[in-house]
């Protein structure tokens, strides 16, 4: 690290400079980054309203990509849909619910409850609730068991709901008031029933369906020749806006028909001019996946 930064503090300050004559036009002032006032923040542009929409978008991905995660289904295959349960998530506007298909890979996005999707997130998942000792012990001492009792008398969906939102919940008292339960006097075990993948956070759950057809199937194929394609063309020294010609061959039939179904999509994305399967051109350089089972060849057009 350290020889890093002797190599590059020579070179910083011409080279920011460099950026900042191409950024600015001819008539800012001044010439040099090195004369330049730090910026000050102006107020008045910040859009609360699309902040908070942006930050709201920024958790449905993750929580999106943890459910994947969970259920072990590789982001690059695509899959038919996810169903989402948050406040605020409605009145996204179609750039950034598009934004959050794009991210989970997903066709569609229906609101969790409401006509689009399923009912609720229970009808997703089993709840399992179980009292955490060490915190009703503190609040509870010798009452605890009582207490514990009392908490497995409550559905455990309905503990599970209120908790996992940062809520209470009432449960009734061994012979006293009702007492308020919260996420520290439970513990709340998700199962994600079959063919779905859920996770849950604050009140916002975002649910995948993991069925994967025919047809989600070949296009998670197609998507993963065009990483194989890509890599390709980096190892063999192509610039990335170089147009390549590409001939392939597929062991697989269900890969041939992936590959052919998804001809467009594939050659847009890798910048094909020149698409087809068969035996290789002239000068093209050979490049496999065993795996796979496949083999193509390509070269700069």
């Amino acid at each position: 690290m350290r020889s890093l930064t002797l190599l590059m503090a020579p070179i910083t300050p011409f080279l920011t400079d460099y950026v900042w004559a191409v950024l600015r036009s001819s008539d800012d002032a001044p010439e040099s980054v090195h004369l330049a006032s730090w910026p000050v923040a102006d107020p008045a542009l910040i859009d609360p309203v699309l902040s908070a929409q942006m930050a709201l978008t920024r958790r449905l991905v993750e929580l999106g990509r943890s459910a994947r995660s969970g259920a072990s289904v590789r982001t690059r295959q695509p899959l038919s849909r996810a169903l989402i349960g948050a406040p605020g998530f409605p009145d996204l506007p179609d750039e950034l619910a598009g934004q959050i298909a794009a991210e989970l890979n997903v066709a569609s996005l229906d609101v969790l409850g409401g006509s689009g999707g399923s009912s609720d997130p229970g009808e997703l998942v089993d709840y399992e609730v179980k009292p955490n000792f060490r915190s009703l012990g503190r609040r509870f001492g010798a009452r605890t068991p009582a207490v514990a009792a009392a908490i497995a008398a409550v559905p455990a969906a309905d503990i599970a709901a209120a908790v996992l939102a940062g809520q209470t919940i009432a449960v009734p008292g061994p012979g006293e008031p009702e007492m308020l339960i919260g996420a520290d006097d439970v513990i709340v075990t998700q199962t994600p029933r079959a063919g779905w993948a859920v996770a849950t956070d604050a009140g916002e759950t975002v649910a995948i369906d993991t069925a994967v057809t025919a047809e989600l199937h070949r296009e998670g194929l197609a998507r993963e020749v065009i990483r194989l394609v890509q890599d390709a063309r980096k190892n063999d020294g192509l610039d990335v806006t170089d147009r390549i010609s590409l001939r392939w061959a597929a062991e697989d039939p269900e890969l041939a028909a992936a590959l052919t179904e998804h001809a467009g999509l594939i050659t847009r994305e890798v910048l094909a001019v020149d698409y087809q399967p068969g035996a290789p051109g002239p000068d093209m350089f050979e490049h496999a996946d065993r795996d796979l089972g496949l083999t193509f060849w390509l070269r700069r057009a």
